[in-house]
C-alpha cells in the first residue's frame, strides 16, 4: 500500500509517493493552468511509469490521497469566484466597501502606498446591488431588540435568486452573541432558493469585528462553489481510476480537511500549499531536534517564508488576501515574487526581479516553450549553476543559448555589461530580496534570524539558500530530502485539523490590580467548553487540543494569542495569562513597551484541534555502496569569487556521515543543491543535506 500527497505550484505540480516502509519518491509534472487536475494526473502517470505498473493499478492500491491547491487563491486574486449576494443587518450594507477605511491602500506595496495617486479601492467581492439589508437587530448581549422581518427577508432572497447568484453570505450584527437570525435566514434561503451555497458568519467565524467577519464570510461564499466544482472534478478523476480511500485537502491552519468539508471551508484554503511546507518542516524539525526553524519555499513564482518557534508554527488570526481580510487562524506565511520563473527587467536604468513570473506557460526562456524574457532560472543556467542536460534528471533539456539571448537583450545590453555580469546581477538582486524577507519575518516577530535553522525547499530553494542564508546571518541550512516537493510531503503527512473561535469581549479596566477581579471567568470557561465540544465532534475523541485566548491592551487594534492551560480556569490562571501576555508583548515590541496601566482586553477564545492521520515513519538512508565521489567538475559563478571550479556530485552517490567541502554542487533529478566556498555540506542519517555556513556576524 502507498500514500500520495500532491501540491500544485505555479510552474510544477508535485507528487510525493510514500510507501508503507517509509520510502519516499518525488515526481514533477508541468502545471496545467487550464485544468489543474490534468497536472495531478500527469504526475501520477509519471509515478506509475517509474514503478512499471499501469496508472489505474497505482491508484487502486493507494491507501490515502491528500492534496494542496492554489485553486482558492487563484480564483480570489483573479476574481473568478461565484456570483455572490450578501444579507446583512439593515443600515450596514456598506461595511465591505468601507473596509475600516483601509480599502485604498491595504495589501499594496509600501512604495506604492506612499504615492497617493497609485492607491486604488479593490474590486469588490460582492457588488453593491447584490448586498441586501434585512430588518433585524441583536444587541451586544445577544438580546433581540428588533425581530427578524421574515417577509422582507424572503423578498431580498428572491431578488438575489433572480439576479443569478450562486452563493449567499449571511453576516448580521452581533450574530456571534446570538445566531438565531442568521440560522433562520439560512433556512429561508433553502426555502426560496434551494441549492444555493450558503455561508453564515456565526458558524464560520463567530468573532467580534464587523468588517473582518463580513469579509471572511463573503469570501467563503464567493469561493465555495468554485472549490466544490474543483474538488468534485479532482475526486471524480481519481475515483474513476479506482481509488476508494479517503481524500484530504490541505488547509491554511495547520492540517488537512476531508474533501467533503473543503468547499464549506473554502476561505481556509487560501494558503493551502505554503501551509503544507511549514507543517512538513515542523515534523522534520522534531525528527532532527530543531525547535526554532525558518522555512523558505522557493518555487517557480514565489518565495514563501514561515516561522516555527519552540516546535510550533507561528499563526496569525487575521490575514490580508487579495486586499481583503480573512479572519481565520492560519499558519503565517509571508511571500514575495521571487521564484525560479520571476522575470528580470530594467526599469529606468535599474534592474528589478519579479514579482511577475513566466510560470509554466511559457516559462523561462531556457525551457524553449515560448518565453523570451530572462528569469532567475535563466541566470542560473548562464552561470553554470544548473546543468542544462540534467534538468529533471535529463527528462527536460534546457536551451542555454536561449537563456543567454534573453539575458543579453533585456538586461546586459540596456545596462552596458556582459551577459555573465547581467546574469550575476539578476541572481544577486533576487538573493538579497529573499535575505531581506527572512530578516523582516523574524525581526518583526521579535526574534533574531541568527538563532534559527533554515529549511530551504521548493524546486529552486536549494539552489539559492547557500547565499541568501549567509546574507541573513543564518549559520545552518537544512535541505530536506523531500525538498523539491516539500509542500506535497506536508499534505500527505499532515494530521486532520480544525480551528474554532468564539468572541468573549471581557476586559480589565485601566490601572487594574488583578484582572481576575474584573473578568467573568465562568464566561471564559463556558466559551472554551463550547468550542472544545465542536472540535471533538469534528475530529473524534482522540483529538489533541491546544487552547489560546486573544488579548490586547485597551484601545489597541491588533491582538496577541496567548496559550491557555487545559482545564477549568481559576482566578490565578487569569492573572497568569495577563503576565504571559505582557511578557510576550515586550518580546515582540521591545522592553518596557507594555501598556498594562491602560487595561487589558480578552477578545476571543480559540482552540486548535488535531487528530492523527496514519502514515509510515521516516526511514534512515542505507549508505552502503555510495562512493561519496564527484562525477565531474565545472566552472560555476559564486558571488565575490566569480567563476571557479566546483566539484559536481550526484545525490545517489552521497551517503550520510561525511562532510564535503565547498564549493560544490550536488545534483538531484528534481533540484540542484549549491554549496559555496568556505561552506560544507553533509547528509544526515535520514537523507537530508545540512549546509554549514561560516558566519562573520
Amino acid at each position: 500500500m502507498s500514500y500520495i500527497g500532491t501540491d500544485i505550484g505555479g510552474t510544477f505540480t508535485d507528487l510525493v509517493l510514500l510507501s508503507d516502509d517509509g520510502d519516499v519518491r518525488i515526481f514533477k509534472a508541468l502545471t496545467t493552468p487550464d485544468d489543474r487536475t490534468r497536472g495531478v494526473l500527469d504526475a501520477m502517470k509519471l509515478a506509475a511509469e517509474e514503478l512499471g505498473i499501469p496508472a489505474d493499478r497505482l491508484v487502486a492500491e493507494l491507501k490515502y490521497f491528500s492534496h494542496g491547491t492554489t485553486a482558492a487563491t487563484n480564483a480570489f486574486i483573479e476574481r473568478k469566484g461565484a456570483k455572490t449576494g450578501l444579507l446583512t443587518t439593515r443600515g450596514f450594507e456598506d461595511t465591505l466597501r468601507i473596509q475600516r477605511a483601509m480599502g485604498g491602500w491595504i495589501g499594496m506595496p509600501t512604495h506604492e502606498i506612499s504615492h497617493f495617486s497609485k492607491r486604488r479601492v479593490p474590486e469588490p467581492i460582492v457588488p453593491q446591488d447584490l448586498i441586501k439589508g434585512v430588518v433585524e437587530r441583536v444587541d451586544y448581549k445577544g438580546e433581540v431588540i428588533v425581530p427578524l422581518d421574515e417577509a422582507a427577508a424572503r423578498q431580498a432572497i428572491r431578488e438575489l435568486r433572480d439576479a443569478g447568484v450562486e452563493a449567499i453570505a449571511i453576516s448580521l450584527l452581533w450574530s456571534f452573541r446570538n445566531p438565531a437570525h442568521e440560522r433562520r435566514l439560512a433556512e429561508l434561503v433553502e426555502e426560496e432558493a434551494p441549492g444555493l451555497f450558503v455561508t453564515t458568519s456565526s458558524l464560520l467565524v463567530p468573532i467580534i469585528g464587523e468588517y473582518e467577519r463580513t469579509s471572511t464570510t463573503s469570501i467563503n461564499a464567493y469561493l465555495g462553489p468554485v472549490i466544490h466544482r474543483y474538488i468534485n472534478g479532482l475526486e471524480g478523476a481519481i475515483r474513476r481510476f479506482g481509488f476508494q480511500g479517503p481524500i484530504s485537502i490541505m488547509e491554511s491552519g495547520g492540517g488537512v480537511l476531508p474533501a467533503a468539508e473543503a468547499a464549506f471551508q473554502a476561505a481556509n484554503l487560501l494558503t493551502s500549499g505554503p501551509a503544507g511546507g511549514v507543517l512538513a518542516s515542523q515534523k522534520l524539525g522534531d525528527l532532527l531536534g530543531y525547535r526554532n526553524v525558518l522555512t523558505a519555499d522557493m518555487g517557480g513564482t514565489s518565495f514563501d517564508v514561515g516561522l516555527i518557534v519552540d516546535g510550533q508554527p507561528l499563526l496569525e488570526t487575521v490575514r490580508e488576501v487579495g486586499r481583503f481580510h480573512v479572519a481565520l487562524p492560519s499558519i503565517k506565511v509571508t511571500a514575495i515574487g521571487a521564484g525560479g520563473g520571476s522575470i528580470a527587467r530594467v526599469r529606468d536604468g535599474h534592474l528589478t526581479v519579479g514579482p511577475e513570473s513566466a510560470g509554466s506557460t511559457p516559462g523561462p526562456a531556457c525551457y524553449g516553450r515560448g518565453g523570451v524574457e530572462p528569469t532567475i532560472t535563466d541566470a542560473d543556467v548562464v552561470l553554470g549553476i544548473i546543468d542544462p542536460r540534467y534538468f529533471l534528471g535529463g527528462r527536460m533539456a534546457l536551451d542555454v543559448e536561449a537563456a543567454r539571448q534573453a539575458v543579453r537583450k533585456y538586461v546586459a545590453e540596456p545596462l552596458g555589461m556582459s551577459v555573465e555580469e547581467a546574469a550575476a546581477g539578476i541572481r544577486e538582486v533576487a538573493n538579497n530580496q529573499m535575505a531581506d524577507l527572512l530578516r523582516r519575518v523574524t525581526l518583526r516577530a521579535g526574534y533574531d534570524p541568527r538563532d534559527f535553522v533554515l529549511m530551504a525547499y521548493g524546486g529552486a530553494g536549494a539552489t539559492h539558500a547557500h547565499q541568501y542564508a549567509e546574507v541573513a546571518g543564518i549559520g545552518k541550512v537544512v535541505v530536506p530530502n523531500t525538498g523539491p516537493a516539500h509542500s506535497a510531503y506536508g499534505t500527505v503527512t499532515g494530521d486532520r485539523h480544525r480551528s474554532f473561535s468564539l468572541a468573549v469581549g471581557q476586559h480589565a479596566p485601566a490601572r487594574f490590580k488583578r484582572a481576575s477581579e474584573h473578568i467573568e471567568i465562568a464566561a471564559l470557561n463556558e466559551g472554551f467548553g463550547q468550542i472544545e465540544a465542536r472540535a471533538r465532534e469534528a475530529l473524534g475523541d482522540d483529538v489533541t487540543i491546544h487552547r489560546y485566548i486573544g488579548m490586547r491592551f485597551r484601545q489597541q487594534v491588533h491582538e496577541i494569542g496567548v496559550e491557555v492551560p487545559a482545564g477549568q480556569l481559576q482566578a490565578a490562571d487569569v492573572d497568569a495569562l495577563v503576565d504571559a501576555f505582557e511578557a510576550q508583548y515586550e518580546r515582540i515590541y521591545g522592553k518596557n513597551t507594555a501598556l498594562r496601566s491602560s487595561g487589558v482586553e480578552f477578545t476571543v477564545v480559540r482552540v486548535e484541534g488535531t487528530s492523527p492521520v496514519i502514515k509510515p515513519a521516516a526511514r534512515q538512508v542505507d549508505g552502503a555502496g555510495r562512493s561519496n565521489r564527484p562525477v565531474s567538475d565545472r566552472q560555476v559563478y559564486f558571488y565575490g569569487h566569480g567563476f571557479i571550479r566546483a566539484d559536481i556530485y550526484r545525490s545517489e552517490d552521497v551517503g550520510p556521515g561525511r562532510a564535503i567541502a565547498g564549493p560544490c554542487i550536488i545534483e538531484r533529478p528534481d533540484t540542484t543543491i549549491v554549496v559555496g566556498p568556505d561552506q560544507s555540506v553533509e547528509m544526515e542519517p535520514y537523507g537530508n543535506f545540512v549546509i554549514s555556513i561560516a558566519r562573520n556576524q
